[in-house]
C-alpha cells in the first residue's frame, strides 16, 4: 500500500562508466544539471557515494567535494552522503568536513556512514578489514560527540580527543541526521536500530527475502529501543530508467546496467577467495551480483524500469516489500546520456510522483 503522506524521491548519483563512455569532468557537470532540476521539480534528496581507485564509484572519492557544489546550486533538496567511509579517515576530520557541508547548504546535510567493502581500499590506507566494524562504529560515535559537545575528551582504540572543539559547528541541532548503510549484515541493521540511525539498503545485493526479513528486524528493534514508532526512515537504492515506449526503456536500461555490472566485476575480483571474519556473508554476495544480469535486477525489485505505468506498479512493490521507504534513484550510470536521464527525471517527476502524493 502507498504511504498515506506526500512519499520522497531521490536521486543517487552513484559513477560507474570507463573513459570511453565520458571524462570525470563532464560526468560532473551532468550530475550538476541533473540536481539543480531535481530540486526545481521536487525530488527530496541528492547522493553520492564515496569510493576509491575504481571505475567503479572512484570519480566520488569525497561526496563533501561533490556536495558542496551540489549545495551552491540548489535550495531545498537534501544532501546525502550515501555513504563516507568512517574507518578511512580521522573522526575530527570527517566531522569537520560535514559540518562544513551542513553550513555550506544551510542544514541541508543527512550524513550517511558506510563500512566500505572493497579490499582494494582498505589495503591502500592500511586498514584491516577485520578492524572495519569497531572502527565505524568507534567514529561515529566520537563524530555524533564532536557534533553536539563543545569540547570532547575521547580515548578510543584507533582515535583519541583531548579537548577538542570541532569547527564549524553544526547547522542542524543537535546534529544532522544519521544514516546507516546496511546490505547483508543483520548487525549493521540492529545496530542502526538500537541507536536510532535512519538506513540506506540496496535491494539486488542480497538474498532475497532476507532484505525484507532484516528490515522488518530493523523496525522491530528501533520501537523495542525506546525510538518512536513509525520515525525511522529507511532509502533503498534502485537503478531508474524511464520512457514513453516499454522497448525503449528497457533496451536503454540494458546497456547502462551492463557497464555498471562490468566495473563492479572489476572491482570485487579481489574479493575472490577471501572469506574475511567480519564480512560474513560478502563473497557470496559477491559471486551473486557478479552472476547477476539486467534482467535479474528488475526481477528481484532492484530497479525501476519501463513506461511511467509500469513503474508506478514496481514502486508499489516496492513499498510493499518493505514499508514506508524513499526510493534513492541512480538515472545516470554506466555511461547514460544527457537526454535518457534527463528524460528519466522528467517523466519520473511529472508521471510517477505524483500518484504516490496521497494515499
Amino acid at each position: 500500500m502507498v504511504a498515506s503522506a506526500v512519499m520522497r524521491f531521490g536521486i543517487n548519483f552513484f559513477p560507474s562508466f570507463r573513459r570511453e563512455d565520458s571524462s570525470t569532468a563532464d560526468y560532473y557537470a551532468q550530475c550538476l544539471r541533473i540536481a539543480e532540476r531535481a530540486d526545481q521539480l521536487g525530488y527530496s534528496s541528492v547522493k553520492t557515494v564515496e569510493h576509491s581507485f575504481y571505475d567503479y564509484g572512484g570519480h566520488s572519492p569525497n561526496p563533501c567535494v561533490f556536495l558542496s557544489a551540489i549545495a551552491a546550486r540548489t535550495k531545498r533538496v537534501r544532501l546525502v552522503t550515501g555513504a563516507v567511509i568512517p574507518a578511512f579517515h580521522h573522526p575530527a576530520h570527517l566531522g569537520g568536513d560535514l559540518a562544513m557541508l551542513d553550513n555550506m547548504s544551510r542544514g541541508r546535510l543527512d550524513a550517511g556512514f558506510g563500512r566500505a567493502f572493497l579490499p582494494k581500499e582498505f589495503e591502500v590506507y592500511g586498514v584491516p578489514m577485520s578492524e572495519s566494524r569497531e572502527r565505524f562504529e568507534e567514529a561515529i560515535r566520537m563524530i555524533r560527540r564532536l557534533w553536539t559537545e563543545e569540547r570532547v575528551n575521547a580515548l578510543g582504540r584507533f582515535w583519541s580527543l583531548q579537548d577538542v572543539r570541532l569547527m564549524p559547528r553544526v547547522v542542524q541541532k543537535p546534529h544532522p541526521p544519521i544514516w546507516i548503510a546496511a546490505i547483508s549484515t543483520e548487525e549493521s541493521f540492529l545496530y542502526a536500530a538500537r541507536n536510532g540511525f535512519n538506513l540506506m539498503i540496496v535491494p539486488y545485493a542480497g538474498k532475497p527475502g532476507q532484505l525484507k526479513e532484516y528490515v522488518q528486524l530493523y523496525r522491530k528493534v528501533w520501537a523495542e529501543s525506546g525510538h518512536k514508532p513509525g520515525a525511522e526512515q529507511i532509502q533503498v537504492a534502485q537503478f531508474c530508467y524511464v520512457a514513453e515506449m516499454p522497448g525503449e526503456a528497457h533496451a536503454g536500461f540494458e546497456r547502462i546496467c551492463k557497464r555498471y555490472l562490468e566495473t563492479f566485476a572489476d572491482a570485487v575480483v579481489s574479493w575472490k577467495g577471501r572469506n574475511e571474519a567480519e564480512y560474513p556473508g560478502y563473497d557470496k554476495m559477491v559471486a551473486s551480483i557478479l552472476a547477476t544480469t539486467p534482467e535479474k535486477i528488475i526481477a528481484q525489485g532492484g530497479a525501476f524500469v519501463g513506461t511511467p505505468d509500469e513503474v508506478i506498479a514496481q514502486v508499489k512493490s516496492c513499498v510493499e516489500a518493505f514499508g514506508p521507504i524513499e526510493p534513492s534513484m541512480q538515472i545516470n550510470f554506466g555511461g547514460s546520456k544527457d537526454d535518457e536521464a534527463l528524460r528519466t527525471l522528467e517523466l519520473f517527476a511529472s508521471r510517477v510522483m505524483p500518484a504516490f502524493s496521497a494515499e
